[in-house]
């Protein structure tokens, strides 16, 4: 006897389809940049000194290998009841947070640089910051209380997704938007006010990787809100909330690579005092 589905069962099914393939894509992403930069990455694990700054880029680095894991889990393996679904979307959560938590941390110290390690700017910073993680996890469980989990009615389809009609989904990437602005308006204050000054080469390149990191965390930012605005109840919004997170921390690496090796091929120490991500640790150097 054939066994007949209602549209939402099919639709369901669709959308788990297509989410697994978007996730395994996002993870072949991931994978291959991993790979590409492997050499340079094993260059500055071996060869640069050990410092807190060091600790943060291992653990930013492959803080999503963790997040991407437990997507991978949630779409590949049964789900025969929501609560077990809702333990690895909770946990899905908590790492991503963690994920962009510790991208915004390298271009806080990046910012307090700029700022010649001005303690002001660092509390303001820092205050910013907790605000912003509080808010996240309070807004994060806010969002559970109206939030659904659908699970296939269709056997052979594997994977859950959450959906929710509340618009507190798109209010963590707000207050991550105002976050982002508030630093790259730091950081454009202070090249405005060092306009005039020669700085060197490292501060040139520690400008434009700020700018270019909060330009491309406030775009994403904007379309996560868009959408989770406009297309709360779609399956698909978590799938930009892992883009968002995979590409900040890609850029926060890759970006601190760039400049330890431009640094490691100056040897001039007068343009470098002011741009050691770890010049608030007296113990840690960058190089």
């Amino acid at each position: 006897m054939q066994t007949e589905y209602s549209s939402d069962d099919i639709a369901a099914g669709s959308s788990l389809q297509f989410l697994t393939y978007l996730c395994t894509s996002m993870v072949t992403f991931w994978t291959y940049d991993y790979g590409c930069s492997l050499h340079e990455e094993w260059t500055f694990l071996l060869q640069s000194r050990w410092t807190r700054v060091k600790g943060l880029y291992i653990i930013t680095r492959h803080v999503p290998f963790f997040f991407l894991t437990t997507e991978l889990y949630q779409h590949f393996t049964p789900n025969e009841n929501s609560n077990k679904c809702w333990r690895l979307l909770d946990i899905y959560s908590c790492v991503a947070i963690i994920s962009v938590a510790c991208s915004e941390c390298f271009f806080m110290l990046r910012t307090y640089a700029l700022w010649n390690n001005n303690t002001i700017v660092l509390a303001a910073m820092l205050s910013a910051f907790l605000t912003l993680g509080v808010s996240s996890v309070v807004v994060g469980l806010m969002t559970d209380e109206t939030s659904n989990v659908t699970i296939s009615a269709i056997p052979g389809i594997t994977g859950c997704y959450r959906t929710s009609t509340s618009v507190r989904v798109s209010i963590q990437f707000l207050l991550l938007f105002a976050f982002q602005l508030g630093l790259i308006s730091l950081t454009l204050i202070r090249v405005i006010q060092c306009w005039r000054t020669d700085n060197g080469h490292l501060y040139a390149i520690l400008v434009k990787h700020n700018i270019f990191y909060y330009a491309s965390g406030l775009f994403l930012s904007a379309v996560n809100i868009l959408i989770s605005v406009l297309f709360s109840d779609s399956a698909y919004h978590s799938l930009f909330e892992d883009f968002e997170c995979l590409i900040l921390a890609i850029l926060a690496t890759r970006m601190h690579i760039h400049l330890w090796q431009t640094d490691r091929h100056q040897h001039d120490s007068d343009g470098l005092g002011m741009i050691y991500l770890s010049d608030m640790f007296p113990a840690d150097r960058m190089a």
